[in-house]
Formats: structure tokens, C-alpha cells, sequence
């Protein structure tokens, strides 16, 4: 048998890992098409308003997430593990759960838009959440079609939906740019983008119409199984945003909105590992515990290694490119980013390492240590933030970010070893490779991260 036959086995039937790799492609692509698509709006609308209008929406982004992590059930996790994840009945008490929580999000984040803004001392702050927070009214109407493709690794459709939506998102977000010449424009567009979500996935994804309904025995399985998804989410955001909540109050709105651009450039291929991973892990977990044996272990081995040695092969890149690729793309208001992408991109190694383990514990019900290590991982990131720019600026606050991150390694390592799945030889390779690798791209970058600093 030819390799060209072998591998094309791989992708073709409906075995689990048949699934899986057909799955990761259609993730992988799908998020690499939605960054491009991102970055090529960016680069239009950073030449059609200017740097304080990306830190303002910036801090838009932060509370809006904020809050929807706040309130996280875990619906999607839920339906993707549950044996009733196919049932009507408890599909239909998810989407109505999903409703009150829209509701109450949006009453939420209309009640907090002026003293948000009072604390940042931006008062436009205040009408750009109020309307943005509209959007929680309108995902909360989306159907589970979305949770039960997941769940059966049906992504290709659902990835073409996603990408439609985010094509005419743009579309309407840069003619909205180009005719207003205002912040507004980015709040609408996003506002554009979650109601052209919801309704292609109602109109083009195959399954039964979801109805209210509030079933006692599905509401009860689903806040069990939530209820530390939900204090989890909490830390989760503070982990994911807390780099934007800190810096947002400490640094000027221009420098603000300079260093998201070099965190979207920086961040970029964990970013794509971590979706494909989320799209992946719960059902090989499932289907394959790696705790149970040797050879379910070997087979996630080989495959965190293939995850890792990618991610960390295009972090470097990233890490050594980021100067010339902000001076190439963008104009000179916009050059300190090209710094903060090197740095950026050294902080995800000890992320990428740890990126394939946290979804066993999920996988096997275990929310309740998911929680924990999210706590500490959050609490650890938010302390080393807010003492390094205090310290001394954003160089500082990003050092701490990535000692805080080494520091919360032993409570992965307590979470993934009790499922069976810490693999202390890939983590120890990717380590170093990630050490050197990350040296390698601050001597190269050196001056231009002593220009940031200074």
C-alpha cells in the first residue's frame, strides 16, 4: 500500500479517527481563513480610524466576554459528553437556558455601561457597551444544531457558515468605517456579525427546530455538570482577558490599542491550536480515556507531539518575524507592536505545552478540578500582571504574565495526572525546544524590545 493510500485511509470512513483528523483539518483551515480574514480588515480599518478607537473597542471586547464567561453553563461541553446529547428534549431545555441567559446578559451589561466607563475614565464607553450588549439577546437564539455537529465531529458545514458570517461581518464593518470614520463603526459590525451567526446556522444547519421547554431531570444534569463550568469560566476569562482588563486601566487608549494588535500577531498559533484542541479532545477523550490504557496513551502522545512541534515551529516564526511583519503591514504609529508580538509569542510556550491536557478532566466529568487549576492559573496570571506594570510598564507586566505561568504548571500536572494523561517526556522536550527557540527570537528582536521599554 502506497503512503498516498495510507494517509488517504486515515481521513476517509467514519471511525473515531477518521473523524478526528477530517475534524482537525476543517478546524485548523477554518481558523486560519478567519484570522486571515480578520487581518486583512485590520490592516483596512487601522487606515481608516486610529489607535484609540481599537483600544476602545478593545475594552468593549473584554466586558462583553466578561461577562458571557461569567455566566458560562457549559451547554456545549454538556451536550458534547452527555448521553442525552441527542435527545430533543434535552436540547431543547439547553436552548431555552441559553435564552434566559442572553437575557439577563444583556440587562447585566446595560446596568454596568457607565460605571465601566466611569472607572476607565472613557465616558463614550458607556453608549458603546449599552448597544453591544445587544448581541447577547440575539446568540442567545442559537440553535444546538451548532453543539450536536460538534458533538459528532460534523464540523464542515459549520465551518463554511462561520466563515460566511465573518466575510459579511467585514464587509459591512469596513463600509461602515469608510463612511462614518468612527469607533461606532467596530460596535456595529460586531453587532452585524452575531446576528448573521445565528441566522445561517438556523437557516443551513441540518437537525430538528429547537422549542422552549424546561425539562426537570435535563435542567438538573446540565447545572450539575455547569455549575463548575460556570465558577470556572469566571477564573477562565481573568486568565484569557486579564492582560486587557490591567493594562487597559494603566495604559494610554493609543497603547492600548497598539499592543492587541501585536497580541493577535503574537498569539496567533495558539490561538489556532487552541481551537482545533476544543473542537477535538472532548470526544477522543471520551472515546479514549488515556488512563485506561497504554495504547490510548501512545496514540494521544503522538498526537499532542505532532500539536506541540507545530505550534511551537510557527510561535518561533512568529516570534522572530514580528518586527518586520508589523513594519511591512502596517503604518509608524503602529511599530510598537512589532515588540510586543516578540513577547507575546515567548509567553505561549508554557501554553502551548499545557494547551492538549486540560479537556481529559472535562471529558470524564471532572469540572470540579478543571476549576481549581483554572483558579489558581487565574489568580497567579492576574498577580503577575498587576505587579509587573506596576514595576515598570508593559515589558514588566508581560514578564510576570509568563513567570506566572511556569509557576502554575504542578497544578496541571495534579490535574492531567489523576485522568491518567500527564506525559512528563513531551512536556520536558517542548520545553526546552521552546527555551531555545524563544532565546533565539529576543537576541535577534533585542532592539526593538529596548525601544519598547525605553
Amino acid at each position: 500500500m502506497t503512503p498516498g493510500v495510507r494517509i488517504s485511509g486515515l481521513f476517509s470512513g467514519a471511525s473515531l479517527t477518521a473523524k478526528v483528523l477530517r475534524g482537525a483539518v476543517l478546524s485548523v483551515g477554518s481558523f486560519g481563513l478567519s484570522q486571515l480574514l480578520r487581518l486583512l480588515s485590520n490592516l483596512i480599518l487601522t487606515r481608516l480610524l486610529f489607535p484609540e478607537a481599537f483600544g476602545l473597542m478593545a475594552l468593549v471586547t473584554v466586558f462583553l466576554v466578561g461577562l458571557s464567561m461569567f455566566s458560562d453553563l457549559g451547554t456545549g461541553p454538556a451536550i458534547a459528553r452527555s448521553p442525552r446529547g441527542d435527545e430533543p428534549d434535552f436540547l431543547d431545555t439547553a436552548w431555552t437556558l441559553q435564552i434566559l441567559r442572553g437575557l439577563l446578559l444583556f440587562l447585566a451589561c446595560c446596568a454596568l455601561a457607565r460605571p465601566v466607563a466611569s472607572f476607565y475614565e472613557e465616558p463614550l464607553l458607556a453608549g458603546m457597551l449599552a448597544l453591544a450588549s445587544v448581541q447577547f439577546l440575539v446568540l442567545g437564539l442559537m440553535p444546538t444544531r451548532r453543539d450536536t455537529a460538534s458533538r459528532h465531529l460534523r464540523l464542515g458545514r459549520l465551518m463554511l457558515l462561520d466563515l460566511a458570517a465573518q466575510v459579511l461581518s467585514l464587509v459591512v464593518m469596513v463600509a461602515l468605517a469608510a463612511w462614518l470614520r468612527s469607533v461606532w463603526a467596530l460596535v456595529l459590525g460586531s453587532l452585524a456579525g452575531a446576528a448573521l451567526q445565528v441566522l445561517l446556522a438556523a437557516l443551513y444547519l441540518p437537525g430538528q427546530r429547537n422549542r422552549l421547554r424546561w425539562e426537570g431531570p435535563a435542567v438538573r444534569e446540565l447545572v450539575h455538570f455547569g455549575k463548575w463550568i460556570f465558577v470556572s469560566s469566571i477564573f477562565g476569562f481573568f486568565l484569557a482577558q486579564g492582560d486587557k482588563l490591567v493594562l487597559g486601566k494603566f495604559l494610554p487608549l493609543d497603547a492600548f490599542g497598539i499592543y492587541n494588535i501585536g497580541f493577535f500577531l503574537g498569539s496567533f498559533p495558539a490561538m489556532l491550536g487552541g481551537v482545533a484542541i476544543v473542537r477535538m479532545l472532548i470526544p477522543i477523550y471520551r472515546e479514549r480515556p488515556p488512563g485506561q490504557s497504554r495504547d490510548n496513551f501512545l496514540k494521544l502522545r503522538r498526537m499532542r507531539v505532532l500539536v506541540s512541534g507545530g505550534l511551537i515551529a510557527m510561535t518561533t516564526l512568529a516570534a522572530l518575524l514580528g518586527p518586520w511583519l508589523v513594519g511591512l503591514l502596517y503604518d509608524a504609529r503602529y511599530q510598537d507592536a512589532g515588540a510586543v508580538v516578540v513577547l507575546v509569542a515567548c509567553i505561549q510556550v508554557p501554553v502551548i505545552i499545557g494547551l492538549t491536557y486540560d479537556h481529559a478532566a472535562l471529558a470524564a466529568g471532572d469540572s470540579q478540578k478543571f476549576f481549581i487549576v483554572t483558579a489558581l492559573k487565574a489568580t497567579l496570571v492576574g498577580a503577575g500582571l498587576l505587579l509587573g506594570v506596576q514595576a515598570g510598564g508593559l515589558f514588566w507586566a508581560l514578564v510576570g504574565q509568563f513567570l506566572a505561568l511556569v509557576a502554575a504548571y504542578p497544578a496541571l500536572v495534579w490535574l492531567v495526572a489523576w485522568h491518567g494523561a500527564w506525559d512528563p517526556l513531551h512536556d520536558l522536550a517542548f520545553a526546552v525546544l521552546g527555551a531555545v527557540c524563544m532565546a533565539l527570537a529576543l537576541w535577534w528582536n533585542w532592539a526593538a524590545i529596548l525601544a519598547l521599554v525605553g
